[in-house]
């Protein structure tokens, strides 16, 4: 394992079973939930078994970039334009010079993407910027609005939007967007995730999407580590159920 700082952005690079100018590049984002860090997606998510470059990164606002009182606080303040807007838009911007930075070290294969909840918002967003040749969505935001709507329930809180933040859910809803989601698409979902906040839309976003696939991890919810969610920690049952659906899917997907 390898971690760093590229262009900026703190990473994690496992490397393939045969390191190779060719290997597949597969770059993940984490979760604001658990595993809430590069390094603790990397444990949680290895990707074992997959013959690839596996890059975990940051996202800001998180881990060594968090702001006083964390992520969370930019929540309470505004969920829309303090936190969700910067923390994945942040991302697909400095991506492309992350990459380039990495690309010494994991060569010029082909890319695909990853992310857990807002990270899968990262992974969307960038796939809708750059050539991939996979997509993998774990416990997946692919509509802003109903995620907002959904914790504001759970909170007790009512989001007042805003012609700028609802700017912001216009792009972050890929079921508007599922046309610019060009590669082939897995959706992994946990049984007992938020139905409206995460269930429909996915659901929404699978019917959208020809060809992809739509599979639910019985006794999952949200999180795919267990609290902190900081530090790498052990893998969980359902993490390792994930991990399998995605080497699978992803070495199907790169082959191809």
């Amino acid at each position: 394992m390898e971690t760093g700082v590229a262009a900026g952005v703190p990473y994690v690079v496992l490397p393939p079973r045969t390191p190779r100018p060719a290997a597949p590049v597969v770059v993940g984002w984490h979760l604001m939930d658990p595993p809430r860090t590069e390094t603790a997606l990397a444990a949680a998510l290895p990707l074992d078994g997959l013959d690839a470059w596996r890059v975990y990164l940051g996202l800001p606002l998180t881990g060594a970039r968090a702001p006083a009182g964390g992520p969370e606080a930019l929540g309470y303040a505004d969920a829309v334009l303090a936190m969700f807007g910067p923390a994945v838009f942040g991302a697909a911007d400095e991506f492309p010079a992350a990459l380039a930075a990495l690309r010494p070290t994991v060569g010029d294969g082909p890319l695909a993407v990853f992310g857990g909840s807002i990270g899968s918002l990262v992974a969307q967003e960038v796939a809708t910027r750059l050539p991939v040749a996979a997509i993998g969505l774990v416990s997946p935001v692919t509509q802003l609005r109903p995620v907002v709507a959904a914790n504001g329930r759970r909170y007790g809180v009512t989001y007042d939007w805003s012609p700028a933040s609802d700017e912001v859910a216009a792009r972050l809803d890929f079921v508007a967007r599922a046309a610019e989601l060009a590669a082939p698409t897995l959706l992994v979902v946990g049984e007992h995730d938020s139905p409206d906040g995460i269930l429909e839309p996915a659901a929404r976003l699978h019917a959208a999407l020809p060809g992809s696939t739509l599979v639910t991890v019985p006794g999952m919810e949200h999180a795919l580590a267990d609290e902190p969610g900081v530090d790498p920690a052990p893998q969980t049952p359902h993490a390792a159920a994930v991990d399998r659906l995605l080497v699978d899917f992803l070495r199907t997907a790169l082959a191809g």
